[in-house]
């Protein structure tokens, strides 16, 4: 163990020796679920990593366009803007289906199990 380590273990044992810990809000409930638990263990911190800085993979930002541009495409009465949100979702999903392709990610089986279960936690 190197010195920083051995200097924060100290750290946080005389705090608990003082009982700093005792009324922590949440103690003795578990803890929350991992967002990430579908996710293999290898990939799952370069994820977090990612999710935290704010980070979106582009099928994930292509797939919430799609919905958004649904979305739009159903409560849109202009006859000339609809058409052009027709265009817009066709080139999102050309784009989405494509980019699938290239990465094979349809293809993968751990993609089929949780494709739902991912997309409706990203909506």
């Amino acid at each position: 163990m190197d010195f920083s380590a051995g200097m924060a273990e100290e750290k946080i044992r005389a705090a608990l020796r003082r009982g700093e810990f005792d009324n922590l809000p949440g103690k003795g409930k578990p803890l929350p679920k991992d967002d990430l638990a579908g996710v293999p263990d290898e990939l799952r911190i370069g994820y977090k990593i990612l999710k935290n800085s704010g980070f979106v993979p582009p099928e994930v930002q292509l797939k919430k366009d799609i919905v958004t541009l649904e979305e739009l495409i159903a409560y849109c009465k202009d006859e000339h803007e609809r058409s052009e949100l027709n265009k817009r979702l066709n080139e999102k999903v050309i784009r989405f289906n494509h980019l699938m392709e290239k990465r094979k990610i349809n293809q993968s089986s751990a993609f089929k199990s949780y494709e739902n279960k991912i997309y409706r936690k990203l909506y």
